[in-house]
């Protein structure tokens, strides 16, 4: 079986208000965008996730709010604080209890990009990628009957965008 994961990083979020706590920090206007944009390119491609597993940040949320106006028929989304500014390995255990075959997680630097990094075999030539910017997605698919099967560079990755390369 073929498991796919869309790894994205929350769009640009605003620090307009430095009274906010950053848990509570909305998107701006360019993240807003940018989140849009890479909802329309998952779906060009049909990449949308059956579900979504998203950090509680505001930011996160807004994210996949503007992704979902492109993903439509995703199933189940679950907010989890565990995953606010979560290290790599605590983002591996939540993803080893997915059911989905196609799994969104959206969460934060740098344990998103640091996960990226460890779950692909051959990572993509895109210069960003080790970047990981703000709306950040790389699409893996993995060899693997469950997500508690899968294991650093086992993944393959079939896409990775950036918001610039849309917009």
């Amino acid at each position: 079986m073929t498991l796919r994961l869309i790894l994205t990083r929350h769009a640009k979020s605003s620090w307009d208000d430095p009274t906010l706590d950053d848990h509570d920090r909305p998107l701006n206007p360019r993240g807003y965008a940018a989140a849009k944009a890479i909802g329309g390119w998952l779906a060009k491609r049909d990449y949308c996730p059956e579900s979504v597993i998203s950090s509680t940040a505001r930011r996160t949320t807004e994210t996949w709010d503007e992704i979902a106006s492109a993903c439509v028929n995703t199933d189940k989304v679950q907010f989890t604080s565990a995953l606010y500014m979560a290290s790599p390995q605590r983002m591996m255990t939540i993803l080893q209890g997915c059911r989905a075959q196609s799994t969104m997680m959206l969460s934060h630097n740098p344990g998103t990009a640091m996960l990226a990094e460890e779950l692909v075999h051959s990572p993509p030539k895109h210069p960003k990628f080790f970047q990981y910017p703000s709306a950040a997605t790389t699409v893996i698919s993995f060899d693997a009957d469950s997500w508690a099967d899968i294991t650093p560079n086992s993944g393959q990755v079939e896409a990775f965008v950036v918001p610039k390369d849309l917009l």
